[in-house]
């Protein structure tokens, strides 16, 4: 493979960091030729590295357009890689030039690139907006950069995500650090607890909100130390703000560090990045190399790496207290910090390494490179329709399964999905969305695609909406109209009570619909009542069943920001939503969770899976605890997070069908509360009778389902055993898309 990267070559700070590190491991793999557009230290020390180097200089944008274009031509390159707002421009007026995909790494914000230089944003940063909208993909240095560029209106499933990654080889023994901290003007004593960074001093770095955060701190510790490394513009107001604050003599200004970082972070305790905007930012991996206990704001990619609570401490921008109360933890404990310090470093170097960045990097160049070669044909890939983007995690869990799924059949294969939100659906899965009135939308969509998938969830129904039931009705006759294959995937079917309700939808499903696969029985009984027999019609799974939990550190941060211990109470989960008749059986559920909590010693937690309706049932339910503990898990996050809580439960109480689908899959007993028979045609699917209706719930019924559920505690190969035959019957929602794509 030969890649071709562009660079201005006056670049510095985190992006020449990430391109000359990149390079220098890819040409182990692949021919990686830099070209810089002026020589100085960057194209300096890229040689000095062994990089291939070429100085390609000038003004006349259209003389360096044609030179590149000859050269890439005349070496075989096969992709252009740009860095940077003149590498971008440049990339742009190549692309049709040479015929060969584009991507840019967006190392940050354009929109903030040249904040404080008004000429230069009216030039460079218009000129960057531009070539960015006209190449073909791009690459954020985080997941956060990505998110922020898909929700200013980028093509959702172009992008991709690479860290910053570093080498974690253990550094050689840096020696006394209390000579070199006295060296650097420190006031220091062997039992000082040194917080330190190393950044400019610009506002973006907010360093007045370090100072301010690290005099609260000191007030609670003092043994604490602050040095900071780096230079700007707020050199002077931020010791005058460190006079004010009266701990001029605990914080040290550096300057820049020369002759590398390693002795500066070895003679840390703590690292800390106060930054109002950040990719990922280099600082807090090279703080990990060190075993560093780590707190920093919130922004960009750093969540990323750093579990709140977990393996380091995160507060929101300007947020000084928070900020002084975590350093005075941290600051009063010495085992903390190594325990904090040891999981970062354990987690950083298993998934931010440079290896693992070329890695990834080598992994996007052959999807690039394979989407590139695709065959292009008139009608291609598949438009998918239900109920997204409503907050639901029920239903996006259908839709990352479906996902997942079509991308198991052909991985660059187009997608559209029809969302109410299509902006959430767009980050959430990385993929192209149209809005549901968005009618052009989605007919050209249609017009585009082979296949059209009704997506799960008990969309053909009319108890609910009436609206609802003619949108989808409605978008099945167009789908059909516009030339697509037509399969309801994985659905359950009503109820459909209203008898002109009946007739509309068998007439539409006999006409319009080639294959229709069923979650369950009950749905095959319902469709056949209506008359519904054209359609090859097959009993298969849940899409939904397929998903796997979050990896355990993600769900413990999750547990953690609610305020749940993830380890050392035992659980009782309550998945509970508003309907008609549950206010007055909202006191039962109360009294379920404090029986659970008198009789096992389970604490209750209330989890939302409709993040809009649940949270307001779940504190109704609540009233009648008193003094019992009891935790709200109101935003779990995506299905992944949302399993893997779950799987931490000892016992699941759920009005929501999907609660019960994701317990079922970790195994965990269960006990159904039925508002709408989809609830008791699951459970009855895996073999579970453990339920009632909600309109004849009792206390003593819901306490006869607890006690069942916890005499299955131990005993969970019943299930396991049936939501494996599940999953193995759901694998016909796929071979039948498959079939039907041809």
């Amino acid at each position: 493979m030969k890649v071709i990267h562009l660079i201005s070559g006056g670049d510095s700070g985190g992006a020449k960091t990430h391109v000359l590190s990149l390079l220098q491991h890819l040409n182990r793999t692949i021919t990686a030729q830099l070209v810089c557009f002026r020589d100085g230290p960057f194209a300096a020390e890229a040689r000095s590295l062994g990089i291939p180097t070429m100085i390609c200089g000038g003004n006349h944008i259209f003389k360096i357009r044609r030179r590149l274009a000859e050269y890439i031509r005349r070496e075989g390159f096969q992709l252009i890689h740009c860095h940077g707002s003149r590498a971008n421009m440049i990339g742009a007026l190549l692309r049709r030039l040479t015929g060969l995909p584009v991507v840019t790494t967006i190392h940050s914000d354009y929109k903030i690139d040249y904040m404080g230089r008004p000429l230069a944003r009216c030039t460079f940063g218009v000129i960057n907006t531009w070539a960015l909208r006209r190449l073909d993909y791009r690459v954020g240095v985080s997941d956060a950069m990505v998110d922020l560029l898909i929700s200013r209106g980028f093509p959702a499933d172009r992008f991709y995500a690479i860290y910053n990654g570093i080498d974690f080889t253990p550094a050689p023994d840096q020696g006394d650090r209390l000579p070199y901290l006295r060296s650097l003007g420190a006031d220091v004593e062997a039992d000082s607890v040194v917080v330190g960074i190393a950044a400019r001093l610009n506002p973006v770095k907010d360093m007045s909100t370090l100072i301010r955060g690290f005099a609260e701190a000191y007030k609670a510790c003092g043994k604490l130390r602050l040095v900071i490394a780096g230079d700007g513009e707020e050199r002077e107001n931020l010791g005058a703000l460190a006079r004010e604050l009266g701990v001029e003599r605990q914080v040290t200004f550096a300057g820049w560090i020369s002759g590398g970082m390693d002795r500066f972070y070895s003679a840390l305790d703590i690292n800390v990045l106060t930054s109002l905007s950040e990719t990922f930012s280099y600082a807090l991996t090279e703080g990990a190399r060190f075993h560093l206990a780590t707190i920093s704001t919130a922004v960009g990619g750093i969540p990323y790496l750093i579990d709140d609570g977990v393996n380091g401490y995160l507060f929101q921008p300007r947020d000084f207290m928070t900020l002084g109360k975590r350093l005075a933890k941290l600051g009063n404990g010495p085992a903390l910090r190594h325990e904090m310090g040891e999981k970062l470093f354990e987690k950083a170097s298993a998934r931010f390494s440079i290896e693992k960045t070329v890695e990834t990097q080598l992994h996007i160049y052959g999807e690039i490179l394979r989407r590139h070669s695709r065959p292009r044909a008139r009608r291609d890939g598949a438009v998918i329709c239900g109920a997204y983007g409503r907050g639901n995690a029920g239903d996006d869990a259908i839709l990352e399964a479906i996902l997942e799924e079509m991308r198991s059949i052909d991985p660059d294969m187009p997608v559209t999905v029809i969302s109410k939100d299509p902006r959430s659906t767009r980050l959430a899965c990385r993929v192209r969305s149209v809005s549901r009135v968005d009618l052009p939308g989605w007919l050209g969509a249609m017009r585009r695609a082979k296949l059209y998938i009704n997506g799960g969830g008990s969309l053909i129904q009319d108890v609910t909406s009436r609206r609802s039931l003619w949108f989808y009705l409605m978008n099945i006759r167009a789908a059909k109209w516009a030339g697509c294959r037509v399969q309801m995937y994985g659905c359950g079917i009503g109820p459909v009570s209203r008898e002109n309700h009946r007739k509309l939808a068998a007439k539409v499903l006999n006409r319009n619909v080639d294959v229709i696969t069923l979650r369950e029985p009950d749905s095959l009984e319902e469709l056949k009542s209506m008359g519904v027999d054209r359609p090859d019609i097959r009993l298969t799974a849940d899409p939904a069943l397929t998903l796997s939990p979050a990896a355990e550190e993600k769900t413990d941060s999750v547990l953690l920001r609610a305020g749940v211990p993830p380890h050392g109470e035992r659980y009782i989960c309550f998945a509970l939503r508003p309907w008609p008749g549950f206010r007055e059986k909202a006191p039962l559920f109360g009294a379920a969770a404090r029986y659970a909590w008198e009789r096992y010693g389970l604490s209750p937690v209330f989890t939302a899976v409709e993040k809009g309706q649940d949270p307001a049932a779940a504190r109704e339910a609540a009233r009648e605890l008193g003094d019992i503990p009891r935790y709200f898990l109101d935003d779990a996050g995506a299905a992944g997070t949302i399993i893997g809580s779950l799987s931490r439960m000892e016992i699941v109480v759920s009005m929501r069908l999907h609660a019960l689908i994701f317990a079922a899959g970790q195994g965990i007993p269960l006990a159904g509360v039925v508002y709408d028979p989809k609830v008791s045609a699951f459970l009855r699917y895996i073999g579970q009778e453990n339920f009632t209706d909600l309109e004849t719930l009792t206390e003593e019924t819901l306490r006869r389902l607890i006690d069942r559920a916890a005499a299955r505690a131990g005993d969970k190969q019943a299930q396991a055993e049936a939501v494996r035959k599940l999953r193995e019957m759901e694998r016909g929602n796929v071979e039948i898309a498959k079939r039907l794509l041809g």
